[in-house]
């Protein structure tokens, strides 16, 4: 595995610890840094131009929202999922996500529909103007205010974890320019199912929704292990 990279880091200042934990989460999940490469502290410090405290503290962030792993003798990489575990994870959102849709009353009130549009105008311009960070941000905020309309906010914390957790395999997608015109096609048609009254068909479009990344990532994991294994004799 290769050691940390940043294809174009940007210096931030020294006492912001969250920006540099942005900036780790944002170098992550859009694939400037691969899935299991070693994260050492010294070229993170040179990458962020930032101090030593810091970088453990951006590490320890990264770990607990599941996009590092940090291992005794080893040291922190980037976390690396299997495709089991993938099918596993997705398999956990996607219960999740069906029963949090299933449980929005229809036709949604007023303000929720107003609220998903701004959110909507929002992403759409983000990625017209191709702000990663700014489009990983809107897409979320889009999500959660649409799930926090299901009126179990336990049922929307548990369902933001597991955002969190496949923020590896989805956000990159956010990049690629047919998963963007996808999702944001996607995300007009929720707004439309909305003012309607078929719970069912909202259900299984957010569940659709999740599987063009899925099915990315998967697709990425096969491809590295071929070639891995290398041509066969």
């Amino acid at each position: 595995m290769s050691d940390t990279h940043t294809a174009d880091a940007v210096t931030v200042r020294r006492d912001d610890p969250d920006d540099i934990v942005a900036r780790l989460e944002e170098d992550i999940i859009f694939g400037r840094l691969a899935p299991g490469a070693r994260l050492t502290e010294d070229a993170l410090m040179s990458a962020y131009g930032t101090s030593r405290h810091f970088v453990r503290q951006a590490l320890v962030d990264a770990e607990r929202r599941g996009i590092v792993r940090r291992e005794k003798n080893v040291g922190a990489t980037v976390r690396f999922y299997s495709a089991e575990e993938v099918r596993q994870i997705y398999e956990v959102r996607e219960m999740l996500t069906r029963q949090a849709a299933l449980m929005i009353p229809l036709p949604a009130q007023q303000g929720l529909i107003d609220e998903l549009s701004a959110l909507q105008r929002q992403y759409c311009a983000r990625a017209d103007l191709q702000d990663l960070r700014g489009i990983h941000e809107t897409n979320d905020a889009f999500h959660l205010a649409l799930f926090s309309a299901c009126g179990n906010p336990y049922l929307v914390r548990s369902l933001q974890d597991y955002m969190n957790l496949t923020l590896p395999m989805r956000a990159k997608n956010l990049a690629d320019r047919d998963g963007l015109a996808q999702s944001r096609r996607q995300h007009e048609l929720m707004i439309e199912l909305l003012k309607g009254r078929d719970s069912w068909a909202l259900a299984q479009l957010c569940v659709d929704h999740m599987q063009f990344s899925k099915k990315d990532y998967l697709a990425r994991i096969a491809g590295e292990q071929a070639e891995q294994q290398g041509p066969r004799s």
